[in-house]
This record gives C-alpha cells, structure tokens and sequence, in this order.
C-alpha cells in the first residue's frame, strides 16, 4: 500500500474538512464542529468493537456449553449401560434431569451477564459521547 493511500485512510476527513472551510460561515467553527463529528465516529468504532467482541465471547462460551455438555451426557449413557446389564433406572433419571436444568440455568445466566455487561458497555460510550456532544453544542451556542 502506498503513503498516500495509507494517509487517505488515516484521516478520512482531511478533504471534508477542506471542502467546508470553503463556506466560511460566520460564528461557526468549522474546525470544532469537524473534531466533534470526528470524536461520534470513534465513539461509534469503540463501543460496535466492544460489542462485537461481547458477540464473540457469547459464541466462544456457547460452545464450551454445548461441548461440555455433550460429554456429560455421553459420560452418564455409558455410566448407566456399563456392564453386562445395563443399570436398573430407578431414582437416577431424575436426579440427572434436575442437575441438567440446573446447569443449564446456571449456564444461561452466565450468558445473559455477559451480554449485558457488553450491552453496558458501549451504552455507556455512546453516552458519554452524546453528553459531550450537549456539551459542545452549548459552548458553542454561548459563542453567538
């Protein structure tokens, strides 16, 4: 890739900006109102980063679930046909059904905290972002 193609990508708003700073508009800065724009779209790159990573985590840990599981229950089949006979199923099922909702609630609730501590997350860089933004949008109303 060459420098200037590097330096394009790098600074995307570099011809933006020029183009506006040709419509001089009195009382506005131009440079100011750029950054800002500027800063919203880190903002948004941070907080879908964060979000995606959230996802991927999600998926990861959902299939250490199923594996995981999947074992368990290949483990109790050949625990209850081991033998010549295979066990007799009396009190067993049952035990084995309640520890395997259990495990999975627990399971799922695992999954529901990493989604909201992912969720929480990037709501609160956008927040912040839009904050600011009210913030700037009164500096520069003071300024008229």
């Amino acid at each position: 890739m060459d420098q200037n193609a590097e330096r394009k990508s790098a600074e995307p708003f570099v011809d933006f900006t020029k183009m506006l700073e040709q419509f001089k508009v009195p009382s506005i800065d131009m440079t100011s109102l750029i950054e800002a724009r500027r800063n919203d779209l880190a903002a948004l790159t941070q907080a879908n980063k964060i979000a995606y990573e959230g996802m991927l985590e999600l998926v990861r840990r959902q299939g250490e679930i199923l594996r995981t599981t999947m074992e368990e229950a290949q483990a109790a089949v050949r625990e209850m046909v081991k033998g010549p006979q295979p066990v007799a199923l009396t009190g067993q099922p049952t035990e084995f059904v309640g520890q395997a909702v259990q495990k999975a609630l627990t399971n799922m609730r695992e999954l529901a905290e990493v989604a909201v501590k992912t969720q929480t997350e990037a709501f609160t860089i956008i927040s912040k972002r839009v904050m600011q933004d009210v913030e700037e949008m009164k500096t520069l109303m003071q300024l008229r």
